[in-house]
């Protein structure tokens, strides 16, 4: 069992940044895979990104968001981290962290079975 708290949301300007954090209570964090998926207004919710339980190295969905979000974790904090930069009107949504156990960077949200109860973010013009 795991649980996940999401925070770092909030309403910035468009070039602003966010931090976003997800914490995570429960054992073997390390075992996890972990990801960050966004839903928007009238959308289905979609994948970020991901980060391996195998590496460090993380998966973006979108060219849209990499090389402006880091998805980074911290084993030794149980945490999870999406990074956002240069962020965009069109980054406003609802952000979820999720996990599965030994899973791989599947985009597919029925892949993973614990998941946080969202944080927003809202950028303005």
């Amino acid at each position: 069992q795991l649980q996940l708290v999401e925070s770092g949301g909030g309403a910035v300007q468009a070039g602003d940044s966010l931090r976003l954090s997800c914490i995570a209570s429960g054992r073997d964090f390390g075992t996890y895979t972990l990801a960050w998926f966004r839903q928007a207004p009238q959308k289905e919710r979609e994948l970020v990104g991901a980060i391996s339980w195998q590496s460090s190295r993380a998966y973006y969905r979108s060219s849209s968001v990499e090389g402006r979000f880091t998805i980074s974790r911290d084993n030794s904090k149980n945490v999870v981290y999406l990074q956002m930069n240069n962020l965009s009107v069109e980054d406003t949504a609802d952000y979820y962290c999720a996990a599965d156990r030994y899973g791989s960077t599947s985009p597919l949200v029925n892949q993973y079975a614990y998941w946080g109860q969202g944080t927003q973010v809202v950028v303005s013009a």
